[in-house]
């Protein structure tokens, strides 16, 4: 997006959101009823992808892949296949599996609008990436049913989804109802991850009472614990001391949040978790102290998982302080892009090196006009922006290009180790005899320029505006159908589906149970105590071990054998009231000297 300064007033061209109606892909690409019912029969249903090169997250081989009624059926050379089956001409390119996206927010109501992006625009642009299973958030309202909420988001999902999605319920409340709906959501749902908010005072956020009954809740289940990391008692304070000296722009959003808040909150949530034995994936870590928390603590043997997203590792918070508020208001998200521009390096490094483990895009977007309901007021500016689209080429770019990650491990981050943490896998994350053919065939050489004018989002800004990308999703098969060809979105509403996500994981609980019994607490076995025990004055232990005492009350230690005053007592009060405040004051005081002693020391004191 192109700015321009005409005698200091800054411009930017708004580009209006192109409205693509949920019209099916070509005649050829149609789904009857029966085929989305049980893929049968047609030739339609049978492809080859030959010659290229198969890359999973722990190998790359190169192979033909033969597809049939949406599942993988063989995984080779010289294959033998049907005749009449599609073949796609793959030499040269990489075949993976398909991008799974962990964090969307997919027309999600949020400060007083909703996301531009639904259900269809959103998981239509992820196919056009290369992203083939978007994992979105049903968030209730304080006091609202989990279960509703849930099913309020399926509502919205179902009719609408071009690729598969899974959902993560947000615990935005604390009591016993909502801890009997986690079970029911995690037995009758599919639902196998709660994320936990604190941030968002006064709506979602919780205390730490709440996190830790909310952690010890998803042990008990066999979930996954998700926190939004921000400490948001510090940001309510910051914001209201930045709007009472007049900075209202975009840029006290990140003032109000700098990345101590996020690094703090990140380890408390760690500490907590670590307490009650319960697993942490730490949500879009935007900062380089917060990473470094996660690092830490895994190498301290915590189960936590860190999850960068495409803008924390393709962008930074200096367009928070551009000139043109609009652009500078598409940039605004929570926690904040980080004005230190090392930052997308730095997580990159982590990410490739397994620090952090997978990558989202918290893709939540809201047009110009939407933002501009904060021009006023930066708390009022709705959080949220684009990736669910150009995370794939992102992370491509920032990561294989520049030499920090090689294939295997892009489709580590991108897809498989998402899959292993929220339990589908091998369904998902994987080429071979059995999984989902969720495929992409990448292009690693192709290139182009993102761009807010050619994206498939509904969205009218992107914060990756003018990059240029190395690598392209080519073609991008979905439940065993060519989706994406060449460029060309062939996506059909509805075609999606839910996936359940199962509990107690093993690549998450696997090692919990026998690092249970490994780090119990022992008693240590010994003879009975059998001396003095020293007697309290009559008064009672509180809990914690803490005696009370009267504000009256000086002396909090007994008294001595012979009935004296303990001298190892204090007689300080934060009254200021010394003990011998209620004797009378004495009028004079006559001191005796010796015999032998000078006479001019006799005498009386006055």
């Amino acid at each position: 997006m192109d700015a321009s300064s005409d005698e200091g007033v800054v411009t930017e061209e708004v580009i209006v959101p192109r409205r693509v109606g949920q019209a099916s892909a070509e005649p050829w690409d149609v789904l009857s009823p029966v085929d989305i019912e049980d893929g049968s029969g047609s030739a339609q249903n049978r492809l080859l992808i030959k010659g290229g090169r198969v890359v999973n997250d722990d190998m790359m081989q190169d192979a033909d892949v033969y597809i049939e009624d949406g599942i993988i059926k063989q995984v080779g050379t010289n294959l033998h296949t049907p005749g009449g089956t599609r073949v796609i001409e793959a030499k040269g390119h990489l075949v993976m599996p398909g991008g799974i996206d962990t964090h969307t927010h997919m027309q999600m109501p949020f400060m007083g609008t909703q996301a531009i992006d639904d259900f269809y625009t959103g998981t239509r642009a992820a196919l056009a990436g290369g992203t083939t299973m978007i994992m979105d958030f049903a968030l209730p309202q304080r006091g609202e049913s989990l279960i509703e909420a849930f099913h309020r988001w399926r509502t919205w999902a179902d009719p609408k989804v071009c690729c598969d999605y899974a959902i993560h319920v947000g615990v935005t409340w604390w009591s016993d109802k909502v801890a009997q709906e986690m079970e029911e959501l995690t037995n009758e749902q599919g639902v196998n991850s709660f994320k936990m908010f604190m941030a968002y005072k006064d709506t979602w956020q919780l205390n730490d009472e709440e996190l830790l009954e909310s952690f010890k809740r998803c042990k008990e289940l066999g979930a996954l614990a998700q926190v939004h990391a921000e400490n948001g008692d510090v940001i309510k304070e910051n914001s209201k001391k930045l709007l009472e000296l007049g900075i209202t722009g975009p840029e006290g959003h990140e003032m109000s949040r700098p990345e101590e808040v996020e690094a703090e909150a990140t380890n408390r949530a760690c500490v907590l978790a670590n307490q009650v034995n319960c697993p942490l994936y730490v949500v879009h870590v935007m900062s380089k102290s917060a990473a470094d928390v996660v690092s830490s603590k895994r190498k301290q043997g915590h189960v936590v998982f860190g999850e960068p997203i495409a803008a924390s590792l393709g962008t930074d918070g200096t367009h928070h302080y551009h000139k043109c508020w609009r652009h500078a208001a598409g940039h605004v998200m929570g926690p904040p892009l980080r004005p230190d521009s090392s930052t997308p390096k730095y997580l990159m490094d982590l990410l490739a090196n397994g620090d952090l483990q997978t990558t989202g895009t918290d893709n939540c977007t809201f047009s110009a006009a939407q933002k501009a309901l904060g021009k006023d007021d930066f708390t009022k500016i709705p959080n949220g922006v684009n990736g669910v689209e150009d995370r794939m080429s992102v992370i491509w770019e920032k990561g294989v290009v520049s030499g920090k990650m090689d294939p295997c491990r892009f489709v580590a981050v991108t897809s498989t180790n998402a899959a292993k943490i929220f339990n589908i896998y091998p369904k998902k994350g994987r080429i071979a005899v059995g999984s989902d053919a969720d495929i992409v065939v990448w292009n690693p050489h192709a290139t182009r320029v993102i761009s807010a004018k050619t994206h498939h989002q509904a969205v009218d800004f992107n914060i990756f505006e003018g990059m240029e990308v190395h690598g392209i999703a080519e073609f991008v098969v979905c439940h065993g159908r060519v989706v994406v060809e060449e460029g060309e979105v062939r996506a059909i509403s509805g075609m999606g589906k839910y996936v359940p996500t199962p509990v107690f994981n093993p690549h998450v609980y696997g090692r919990l149970e026998e690092r249970e019994r490994a780090n119990a607490p022992c008693k240590v076995e010994r003879a009975p105590y059998e001396g003095p025990v020293a007697q309290l004055n009559g008064q009672g232990m509180q809990e914690g071990g803490i005696i009370p005492v009267q504000q009256e009350t000086f002396y909090t230690r007994g008294p001595t054998r012979s009935g004296g005053v303990n001298l190892h007592d204090s007689s300080f009060h934060v009254s200021g009231r010394q003990r011998d405040d209620d004797l009378l004051p004495r009028t004079s005081i006559k001191l005796v000297t010796s015999p032998n002693s000078s006479s001019s020391l006799l005498g009386t004191f006055w």
